[in-house]
């Protein structure tokens, strides 16, 4: 099978904008007629002019990719590092190696007629363990809110009566783990620049929001801390001692990404577990994460690291180092459903990150909907990625 054309669709998201304000996806043809479905992880890097995602991935596929074998993933991943990313991984680039690699996958698994999970070693976990964000009720019904992305959630988070009572929402709903970001947000109008120090009373409301939630669901849930980078080394290590009294599953991105050094520092001050990795890039970026002991939980995003074909080679790296997996999910469902297939198939997963149940606007655009239940994702014993989008659906948000 030679691969023949490759196809955009840049959707503009309803809100509340759960996985962000556009999902950035790719259809692979082959040239006997096999599709595949990949996509992009981008946050925010391409929301001033999305439109150009179309001309960049379309440009790398008649210069690098079209009439080459699907069957050469590796050498296509090597050329596209090369060529691509110039021998060095960039968000951007390496969102585009990624969705043209779990395409790859997904038309090799339909075409061996198995599930990507089995040509990745087969089944380890029957099933797939979730967290979600602890989004409001609004925003999990998909209601529209005033002000932009998630605009009643970020209330909540502040709040210490709404987190613990949206906590216990999801307590009910069937969740065993939900994530919050319990200090400023960067971006927000007013914050300073990342990363900053902690004044005491964004301390003391923290503390006070994560004491309502624990006595809200005692020990019913795993609290995860899901900060963006905002603190300096210092600060981070003062807020480890507010976590350490809630028993928290991990604190994410204590300090700026880039640093691992630093971020190292902070994981040997501390016995709250270290999470990182969505905004990292390649084996190599997560090398040097695990080469200075700096988490505990890798994060790689399948739209954002370099696909299935690195994602499989940063578990195997992780589980080296024993350090377990939790890969990040913001975007659309064909990451999400790439996440799955690896999670399945490695023996080091812990926790999938979901946008809630992994349903709402994901499933307008999927022949099948994503399966969750009590907490856990299924699945899907389909050839490939185990769902297909829905061109007709993708159209209608296609900008």
């Amino acid at each position: 099978m030679l691969l023949d054309n490759i196809e955009t669709f840049v959707i503009r998201t309803p809100p509340p904008h759960l996985g962000g304000m556009y999902f950035y996806f790719v259809k692979i043809t082959t040239d006997d007629g096999v599709v595949g479905w990949g996509e992009t992880a981008l946050l925010s890097a391409l929301n001033a002019f999305p439109k150009a995602y179309d001309i960049m991935v379309k440009g790398v596929f008649e210069h690098q990719i079209k009439g080459r074998s699907v069957w050469d993933r590796e050498v296509i991943a090597k050329s596209l590092y090369l060529h691509l990313c110039t021998a060095r991984t960039d968000y951007i680039g390496a969102g585009i190696l990624s969705a043209i690699d779990i395409a790859l996958w997904d038309i090799a698994g339909k075409y061996c007629n198995r599930p990507v999970y089995d040509l990745l070693g087969g089944k380890t976990n029957e099933k797939v363990r979730s967290y979600t964000y602890m989004y409001s009720k609004m925003d999990r019904e998909g209601k529209p809110t005033e002000g932009g992305l998630l605009t009643d959630t970020n209330k909540v988070w502040f709040s210490p009566e709404r987190a613990a009572q949206t906590a216990l929402e999801l307590a009910e709903d069937g969740f065993t783990a939900f994530k919050f970001d319990p200090l400023r947000m960067p971006g927000i109008s007013g914050s300073p620049s990342t990363p900053w120090a902690l004044e005491l009373d964004e301390l003391r409301r923290a503390d006070k929001t994560l004491e309502s939630i624990r006595k809200a669901i005692g020990d019913r849930m795993a609290i995860c801390i899901g900060t963006h980078g905002q603190t300096t080394p210092s600060a981070a290590k003062v807020f480890t001692k507010v976590l350490e009294k809630y028993d928290v599953m991990w604190f994410e991105e204590p300090i700026p990404c880039e640093n691992k050094e630093e971020m190292g520092r902070v994981a040997d001050f501390t016995h709250v577990p270290i999470a990182s990795g969505e905004r990292l890039t390649g084996v190599h970026d997560f090398y040097d994460l695990f080469k200075h002991g700096a988490v505990d939980i890798a994060q790689p995003d399948m739209g954002a690291c370099g696909g299935l074909t690195e994602g499989k080679k940063i578990a195997a790296l992780a589980q080296s180092c024993y350090v377990v997996m939790a890969p990040h999910v913001w975007g659309g469902p064909i990451i999400s459903l790439a996440a799955i297939q690896l999670d399945v198939a490695i023996p080091n997963f812990l926790i999938q990150e979901t946008m809630y149940k992994g349903g709402g606007f994901f499933n307008e655009l999927l022949d099948q909907p994503i399966i969750w239940k009590d907490g856990y994702l299924y699945p899907s014993d389909r050839p490939g990625l185990g769902h297909n989008l829905v061109e007709s659906q993708l159209k209608k948000h296609h900008i």
